[in-house]
């Protein structure tokens, strides 16, 4: 098998509504979605595609923008603490809804709604960032507001006031609070890590700012402001770090910039690398929007627009924001790294296989997985959600399914 043969579908998955993909542990699949007013969490074989075990919970959400009912984000695998042989999985539903699961058995070990417990003021799509584990924390986006701002009009977030808990650290057995931290209201970004001499420390890309805090205490140590001047505008990539230097982006208005990241005597500081001009849409080197962008060999390659006709895929150069080349015009897309190879899937389900170079284009064949297959379904639009590798196989999802491929042998390519 190569690049060019048809690739062989080992099962597809029927899905529910939701835009995340899931992820994989010890050869298992576990996929979240919404389906009959719940939602669902499965584990399934990812050898067979057989499903093992399956739990949910009512769910009572309303998108005001008429989008789908289930998650926006993929759950979290937290490996097992100390002595403990029991891995857990984590949700973070649509509507605050976190909940930690043990992934063998599927028990739900305890849950937990953090829009009401911290009033949070719905915002456009709901809620939408993945946790994370740091040791025995899960750590969530919130963005909670004082109680009476709940009776403020749907979609008013320019009236909504913070109330310091951007984010929120949870004990990963019981479900208590550890800690909140961070004046702002949550976006679609997920938080991540960033070390900086010998420390790790919270990185996150909110409503209005990009954020460092210190993981042990939700201690807010800096922040820089990143967010266009329009009500109807959220910021979702995950920022992208490379020693200390974070690159983050937005496709409204303000488009992207990069820093490097320090910290001195418990203070951060945000130093401009390179920044695009605001309000010069034409001028600027990257606006991402819902697909993270992908480094690699000092070039970043990402789909930079905010709607299909205005979108494109390319390639610039880390260090100073230069675009190299342009190319998949029209369309927004997602892309995962195989080596010196990015699988991009564009939101109609076509995948393009390309080759990591800022020298031009180089693409190597196509998948046009939109269309049927004898041994498969075709996926549907949207395709919001970045294809998984695991092993010889890739996971890509679509409007209604989940399909399970085989990759061809890299050392015969």
């Amino acid at each position: 098998m190569n690049w060019n043969d048809p690739p062989p579908c080992h099962w597809a998955l029927e899905v529910g509504d939701g835009y995340g993909i899931g992820v994989v542990r010890d050869n298992h699949y576990f996929h979240f979605d919404e389906t009959n007013g719940t939602e669902r969490i499965r584990k399934i074989d990812l050898a067979t595609g057989t499903v093992r075990w399956s739990r949910s919970y009512p769910l009572n959400y309303r998108d005001m923008y008429g989008y789908e009912t289930g998650p926006r984000c993929s759950p979290t695998i937290a490996e097992p603490l100390g002595d403990s042989d029991d891995a857990q999985i984590f949700t973070y539903g649509v509507a605050g809804q976190l909940t930690a699961w043990n992934c063998d058995s599927g028990e739900q070990q305890w849950t937990v709604n953090l829009n009401e417990k911290y009033d949070v003021v719905q915002n456009f799509f709901g809620a939408g960032s993945a946790p994370l584990i740091i040791g025995d924390q899960v750590i969530v986006m919130v963005g909670g507001s004082p109680a009476e701002q709940q009776t403020l009009a749907p979609g008013r977030l320019d009236r909504v006031v913070p109330n310091g808990t951007l984010m929120v650290s949870l004990d990963r057995t019981t479900g208590e609070v550890n800690w909140t931290g961070g004046d702002d209201l949550a976006s679609y970004s997920s938080p991540r890590t960033i070390w900086l001499d010998d420390q790790d420390y919270l990185l996150m890309f909110a409503r209005d700012h990009l954020w460092l805090l210190d993981p042990t205490s939700g201690q807010s140590l800096g922040k820089v402001f990143h967010r266009a001047d329009i009500l109807e505008s959220v910021n979702a990539m995950v920022p992208v770090v490379d020693g200390n230097r974070v690159l983050i982006s937005e496709c409204y208005d303000a488009g992207a910039a990069a820093y490097d990241v320090s910290v001195e005597n418990g203070q951060a500081s945000f130093q401009t690398v390179w920044k695009d001009p605001v309000g010069r849409r034409r001028s600027q080197s990257l606006r991402a929007h819902m697909s993270t962008p992908i480094l690699h060999d000092g070039n970043v390659y990402a789909c930079s627009g905010r709607n299909a006709p205005d979108s494109d895929f390319r390639c610039l150069d880390w260090a100073t924001g230069e675009v190299k080349w342009t190319a998949l015009e029209r369309r927004r897309s997602t892309a995962t790294q195989l080596g010196d190879v990015l699988l991009i899937l564009k939101e109609t389900g076509s995948l393009h296989i390309v080759r990591a170079t800022p020298d031009k284009f180089d693409e190597l064949a196509v998948w046009e997985l939109e269309h049927d297959a004898d041994d498969r379904p075709a996926l549907k639009y949207p395709c919001w959600s970045a294809p998984v590798i695991v092993g010889d196989r890739i996971l890509i999802r679509g409007d209604q399914t989940v399909l399970c491929l085989a990759l061809p042998d890299q050392n015969s390519i």
